[in-house]
């Protein structure tokens, strides 16, 4: 792709996220410029085309910059901090903001972004570093058009697709209510396998119904391994699935929408990280709904898809 080759693009954030973004742009080759805060963990990009820069201010050049890093906090410091992107006299013509924030942030990202003359795009993600590999990340996005016209190319290169909702912030909302799904989902999963064990069901096979029936879904094709196989490598972590439950319900609260199933799964979720169970992926939630049930849980041990793989 030409224009590829002719933008120049910078990347905040080479965590296991932005890593695997980053590296799909790079081998798709684009002109990117990767920082990190722990150099090092972008270094590896570089055998993929992408240059690692020591300071932010070095992205400042570019057309566009993407950012993916853990919570607002982080996008103010290395947006506007005292060695943030604008600490110098460069700016870039957009940044495309990717991480999970609230509506308040974005909106206040915009503002401090406007008065430096760049435009904001506020681009979600819905997807993990394995659904990244696997090219079906998604990305919801608002701001305006034309920003998001120019930047499309570069979010289909990082997966399949993206969805423009509008101006503003409109696509933190859009976030937001799709991570409140993902925690109310993942604890019915859980619910309705621990009955079915607990009646004598394997949960390989359960599962495997439930994922051929009109009820299976991408989502709950990809955790059955984990369900199975009680392998909870980290994808999502429960302080951060309850940040976004909490930023869920305090919308809903402003817009006076009733939400109960995400207010008692939010508790179910702090219940869990009560129990000690935080180091691990979100679905040890299935652990959870197992101990409430009085059964212990075991590998199964056999081979299940993840729906991703090729």
């Amino acid at each position: 792709m030409t224009a590829a080759k002719v933008v120049k693009l910078g990347w905040i954030g080479a965590g296991r996220m932005g890593f695997e973004m980053a590296r799909r742009l790079a081998k798709g080759g684009c002109a990117i410029t990767v920082w990190n805060r722990t150099r090092a963990k972008a270094e590896p990009l570089a055998k993929d085309g992408a240059k690692i820069a020591d300071g932010l201010p070095e992205l400042a050049g570019c057309d566009i910059v993407f950012c993916m890093v853990s919570t607002y906090d982080d996008v103010k410091e290395v947006i506007a901090g005292p060695k943030g992107l604008l600490s110098g006299s460069a700016r870039p013509k957009m940044v495309v903001e990717c991480s999970s924030i609230s509506l308040e942030g974005s909106a206040e990202l915009r503002k401090i972004l406007s008065a430096k003359g760049v435009e904001l795009l506020s681009a979600p993600v819905s997807g993990n570093a394995k659904v990244i590999k696997a090219g079906k990340l998604t990305f919801v996005v608002s701001g305006p058009r034309s920003a998001y016209d120019a930047a499309a190319p570069y979010l289909d290169m990082m997966g399949q697709g993206s969805s423009y909702v509008g101006e503003g912030e409109l696509s933190r909302i859009v976030k937001i209510c799709h991570n409140v799904m993902l925690g109310v989902v993942t604890q019915c999963m859980a619910e309705i396998t621990v009955l079915a064990q607990k009646a004598g069901v394997p949960r390989h096979a359960f599962l495997d119904f439930l994922n051929k029936s009109v009820m299976g879904s991408t989502f709950t094709r990809y955790k059955a391994p984990a369900f199975v196989n009680l392998d909870f490598h980290i994808t999502f972590t429960p302080y951060l699935l309850r940040k976004d439950m909490d930023l869920g319900l305090e919308a809903g609260r402003k817009l006076e929408v009733p939400m109960p199933l995400a207010s008692i799964t939010r508790d179910l979720i702090q219940s869990m990280m009560g129990a000690g169970m935080t180091e691990e992926d979100f679905s040890t939630l299935l652990l959870h709904q197992a101990k409430a049930s009085g059964i212990e849980l075991k590998p199964e041990d056999k081979a299940v898809g993840d729906g991703l793989s090729q």
